[in-house]
């Protein structure tokens, strides 16, 4: 099985649109970030960058909540909506287009989200070490990273007839048709890296982040428990050592 190079996500993002926020692993989105408030101890007024953040409904629910939010996404399409959206509730939020394989910032944050497979679990496989380095160095010593994964674990479990998972890369291939906004549909072809708990973790480790824990959790339902067959993401927490 060959996996896709550069921004192949961009045509399923722009093809969805706002129906992409139709999905309903999409609605927990309250739920996800009362937890990740919780579990890092932020407070209002804290910098919170949102890798992958799509149309923005992370970003979007911190800033109502008082935090200082950066977004950064590869879609052009999702960046747009997440801006509308923003400018809706009149909420200050700095929205960018970026890849996440080019993250640059250096201490800048209090907390790094990356979730719902956003950017990291869409390139191939072979960019993941130097991705969660990028996340560790954007957030400042003692800051809290948090990052979501397909789980190989689930996807080997629950693998279903037309779909394939490599094992070099820990890539799960699938076509699935998806609907936009006027209902139309066309099949799309899905390239999600998965990952077991200890890769995580060690993929952490090498970054320069410590305490570091995984939990089994599904969109919506964030929760402190171990990652299993039947979860079918695996939540990271760490935070940054200090004195990288």
């Amino acid at each position: 099985m060959e996996t896709p190079s550069g921004s192949w996500f961009n045509a399923l993002a722009s093809y969805l649109g706002p129906a992409y926020l139709r999905n309903a692993f999409t609605y927990g989105t309250v739920q996800e970030i009362d937890f990740i408030i919780e579990i890092l101890g932020l407070r209002p007024g804290m910098k919170v960058l949102d890798v992958g953040c799509g149309p923005g409904r992370h970003s979007l629910e911190l800033s109502r909540r008082g935090y200082e939010v950066t977004g950064v996404d590869l879609s052009p399409e999702f960046i747009n909506l997440a801006v509308e959206s923003a400018d809706a509730e009149s909420l200050s939020i700095d929205f960018g287009v970026l890849d996440v394989r080019d993250l640059a910032f250096e201490e800048e944050f209090d907390a790094v989200i990356c979730l719902c497979q956003g950017g990291f679990g869409l390139l191939g496989g072979d960019d993941d070490a130097d991705v969660f380095l990028r996340l560790s160095r954007a957030v400042k010593p003692g800051g809290g990273v948090v990052v979501s994964a397909f789980s190989s674990y689930f996807a080997l479990h629950h693998l279903e007839a037309g779909e394939e998972f490599d094992p070099r890369v820990g890539v799960l291939h699938e076509v699935s048709t998806l609907r936009n906004s006027d209902g139309a549909e066309a099949p799309f072809d899905l390239w999600t890296t998965c990952f077991t708990s200890r890769e995580l973790l060690l993929l952490g480790a090498a970054a320069g982040l410590d305490s570091a824990a995984t939990y089994g959790v599904t969109p919506g339902d964030y929760g402190v428990r171990r990652p299993a067959l039947d979860r079918p993401e695996i939540l990271f927490v760490a935070s940054r050592r200090s004195g990288l």
